[in-house]
């Protein structure tokens, strides 16, 4: 069967909504259902499918899941947002950067986009709209810096990434850290444009600013101290050597646990069991996506796709900036229509072959795509973060997107410069 076909069939599966995994399922056993022939027959897809599940650095999925889970029950996330506010609250668009900031900080811990929105969102959306800022703005906020929770390590999509490449999850890891701060740094300069331009309610943000400075600093800090240690305690395990990232995960895990169950006291013993089902039920599908998709890339493998695909990109654009041009749009478009997921393990294959031919460095490549692919997160019609936060602020999700997107641009903005200042990422290599 031609590799063509087999990628319509898939798309159209896609389209007429059979879920991913199942879409790939069938894109992966048809060649050798109709050729028998093909090496890749059923039994080899399943061997596939559970073989590539046996990996190491992927059960630090799950436990990121869980520890992110853990510390929205347990209220971090606002213990987050009070030592900013208080440092930030009285400047211009002091509150907006503060959520920013709080973001940032979440995605540290969680490692997800659609979990930062949900736990900062569901938490400072309300305090926004109550000092008085726009509802959608507000909305809009959270949901595009939500995706910086992909980008800040720890990052779920750099570990799916280094599966599939072969890289270094913890090199991915430091290479994400200033790409991800400098987009930060742009949303927080939209965000001081955007409160110049239409003002703030300086009444209203002053109510709540004044009566975190009234507890004062060292209790603010006191209470928030043990959620600003946990990026620093995550991360420090695996620069320092003491552990990979995958051990780091389940550290996280008990550090959450502990100071949600002993110190906040946010959460119960009798609410474990309903955290644990929670992040069954969001690491489930997840799971089935992965074994999936890593039997769907070997196929793919084997119809010599990639090496197709390779040789038809470099043929037709010899210029390394016209091809790093062409695969940024390419894989925007992907990340509008496709799972981060998915994308990463079913393109990492096809994509990476050009760019080392290029010379661009592995590590490099994989902060573009996942930057790519995070902007996917905003942009209908599969933007899951605009879902999330369509949900809590109950706003229809295309007025998010219009909302969104001059940050969005400031996001595009920054991927150039990642894209052709390859610094940006390797620099703390």
């Amino acid at each position: 069967m031609p590799a063509a076909v087999v990628m319509i069939i898939f798309v159209i599966c896609l389209v007429i909504a059979i879920p991913v995994s199942i879409s790939l399922g069938i894109a992966s056993v048809l060649p050798g259902a109709l050729d028998p022939s093909f090496t890749a027959s059923a039994t080899y897809v399943i061997r596939s499918m559970l073989g590539g599940l046996d990996s190491f650095p992927l059960l630090a999925v799950p436990m990121f899941v869980l520890s992110g889970i853990i510390m929205a029950r347990g209220g971090i996330s606002r213990k987050l947002f009070d030592i900013f506010a208080f440092f930030m609250g009285k400047r211009t668009a002091g509150m907006p950067c503060a959520v920013i900031v709080t973001c940032l900080f979440y995605g540290a811990i969680s490692g997800s986009g659609p979990a930062t929105v949900a736990a900062v969102g569901s938490m400072t959306i309300p305090i926004l709209i109550e000092m008085g800022y726009d509802k959608t703005f507000s909305t809009a906020v959270v949901a595009v810096v939500g995706g910086l929770g992909v980008i800040i390590p720890p990052s779920i999509p750099f570990i799916m990434y280094g599966s599939a490449s072969g890289a270094s999850v913890s090199d991915l890891f430091i290479a994400g850290i200033i790409p991800g701060l400098l987009i930060g740094a742009l949303l927080m300069i939209y965000a001081w444009l955007y409160c110049k331009k239409h003002g703030e309610d300086q009444e209203k943000k002053l109510v709540m600013v004044n009566e975190l400075h009234s507890r004062g600093f060292l209790k603010v800090l006191k209470d928030s101290s043990l959620a600003l240690l946990s990026p620093v305690i995550i991360l420090g395990c695996i620069y320092s050597g003491i552990a990979s990232p995958t051990e780091a995960a389940v550290i996280s895990v008990f550090y959450a646990l502990i100071i949600s169950l002993f110190v906040y006291r946010s959460i119960k013993l009798k609410d474990i069991w309903g955290i644990l089902v929670e992040s069954i039920r969001t690491y489930t599908p997840i799971l089935f996506i992965l074994a999936a998709s890593i039997a769907f890339s070997r196929v793919l493998t084997l119809m010599q796709v990639p090496q197709a695909v390779s040789d038809w990109i470099l043929t037709h654009f010899t210029n390394p900036i016209v091809l790093l041009l062409v695969i940024n749009i390419f894989l925007l478009i992907v990340g509008m229509v496709m799972d981060t997921t998915p994308a990463i393990l079913i393109l990492t294959p096809i994509l990476l072959p050009i760019v080392t031919e290029i010379g661009m460095d592995p590590i490099h490549f994989g902060v573009m795509m996942v930057v790519n692919l995070a902007v996917g997160f905003v942009t209908p019609p599969i933007g899951v973060n605009l879902f999330v936060a369509s949900s809590l602020s109950e706003i229809p999700l295309m007025k998010i997107a219009a909302k969104a997107m001059p940050m969005i641009i400031y996001f595009l903005f920054a991927l150039v410069l990642i894209t052709f200042i390859p610094a940006i990422s390797l620099v703390l290599l």
